[in-house]
């Protein structure tokens, strides 16, 4: 860990040592009594703060946190069960705001794609995702913003309601359900012409259609609508990235229209060219993935306040062999990529942390996410607030997640180190608290 914080830690912590050893003279049942806890953060990231803070408590009075105080002079209520993490560096839960919870990064020689909507019985996926969502908690990642089922119909609202209800373990989800594209559009592709196969996403096509999916997919449970903006991509006669665009600007601004009315944000998947001007053009909330931004699209971001969540990782993932028209496409994707996100970052577009887990498989560890940004320029504390306060105020939730922060909900981790020093620490947390209950604790010795 770095110390050159930890003054204030040498100075205080006799004081908090003191008042946590009356502390173990408490019966367990005393400890528990009102539902009240308090954290011992030895270095506090905070979410939102440019610098850490050292030798912090975190009281937490059931599932939100009531206050956060230097330990010299907190004022812990009696009968208050204590967490030890004054070896660690805490800070809130993390947010992914582009996964995909229903798949597993399908391997080709197993049917890829395809299998999960030709083979898979909806039980299966929904068990898979199941694993997934536990996954992903067991990472310190306690929101989610779920982009999409691909061909699992609602699946995320089922899986959404099994954790709020408290059957399975996993984040808080924010679920898009089918997405929508075009015909043309979108997953099972090359079967014979006289069969109609099942797609990924919801096809629509004209205003009329895409206003009746969007009305749908939030009268069923939809917190986000996810629209691909654009489908497939391919190298270019001048070897640029030509990526085939789908819905029309009024398609577009029907569904924004239609989601903007209930009150909820549309995300674009929209890689570049014509498909991503559309996606400004019609009013997207964020752009995902943004593989080749230009210059007047990073000035329309900015200028209209769109997100852009570049899930940087997944596209170092399954490269096709260098010499095949596929191989030189994966290639160039990251190739434009790299220059895109160091732009908008330079131009100051809001960028929020997604990874597009299911893509990559969920084994893998998701903060891998964060070596990527620092790696091309970014800082690791904006690279954290990018998972923490930014990603919360993308999800309309700022001050409620993303912060340890008086008000907010109780979602708390810790890592072993300093992750401001080296951000792959966030690939190891420690202790893992979702809405005031501990789901995860592998620090020694830190409960009393």
């Amino acid at each position: 860990m770095n110390h050159s914080h930890s003054m204030p830690f040498l100075v205080c912590v006799s004081t908090f040592a003191m008042w946590a050893a009356a502390q173990q003279n408490l019966s367990p049942a005393t400890q528990e009594a009102g539902g009240v806890v308090a954290i011992h953060a030895g270095v506090l990231i905070d979410g939102k703060s440019a610098t850490p803070k050292t030798n912090q408590v975190i009281v937490i009075r059931g599932n939100r946190i009531e206050s956060v105080s230097d330990a010299a002079g907190a004022k812990i209520p009696t009968g208050t069960k204590v967490i030890d993490l004054s070896k660690t560096t805490v800070l809130p839960g993390l947010i992914d705001c582009h996964t995909h919870i229903f798949l597993q990064g399908e391997d080709p020689a197993q049917g890829g794609y395809d299998a999960n909507i030709l083979n898979a019985p909806l039980a299966l996926r929904a068990a898979r995702a199941t694993v997934s969502v536990r996954r992903a908690l067991e990472q310190g990642f306690t929101t989610l913003r779920d982009v999409e089922t691909e061909g699992a119909g609602y699946g995320d609202v089922g899986i959404k309601e099994a954790i709020e209800k408290g059957y399975i373990p996993g984040p808080r989800l924010f679920v898009a359900t089918r997405a929508i594209s075009t015909t043309g559009g979108y997953m099972l592709e090359g079967y014979a012409p006289e069969l109609d196969m099942p797609k990924g996403a919801q096809i629509v096509d004209g205003p009329v259609e895409a206003r009746k999916a969007a009305r749908e997919q939030l009268d069923h449970g939809a917190d986000w609508i996810k629209v691909y903006m654009t489908h497939r991509s391919w190298v270019g006669r001048n070897g640029e990235l030509v990526s085939q665009p789908t819905l029309t600007v009024e398609e577009l601004r029907a569904v924004v229209d239609e989601t903007h009315g209930w009150g909820k944000k549309v995300a674009c998947h929209a890689y570049g060219g014509i498909g991503l001007h559309r996606a400004l053009d019609g009013g997207c909330d964020t752009i995902e993935h943004g593989l080749d931004l230009d210059d007047a699209a990073i000035a329309q971001m900015v200028r209209q306040g769109t997100w852009l969540v570049p899930t940087l990782s997944a596209y170092y993932h399954d490269w096709a062999p260098a010499d095949t028209p596929a191989g030189k496409r994966d290639r160039l994707r990251v190739a434009v990529h790299e220059p895109s996100f160091k732009k908008a970052m330079q131009a100051g577009v809001k960028i929020a942390f997604g990874t597009d887990m299911g893509g990559i498989p969920w084994s893998e560890p998701i903060a891998q996410e964060f070596s990527r940004m620092t790696d091309l320029g970014m800082s690791p504390m904006d690279a954290i607030q990018s998972a923490t306060s930014r990603a919360a105020a993308l999800l309309d939730m700022p001050g409620q997640l993303g912060v340890v922060a008086p008000g907010a909900y109780a979602d708390i981790v810790a890592v072993d180190g300093d992750p401001l020093r080296d951000v792959k620490v966030l690939e190891d947390v420690r202790f893992v608290m979702k809405d005031g209950k501990v789901f995860k604790n592998e620090v020694a010795g830190n409960s009393r």
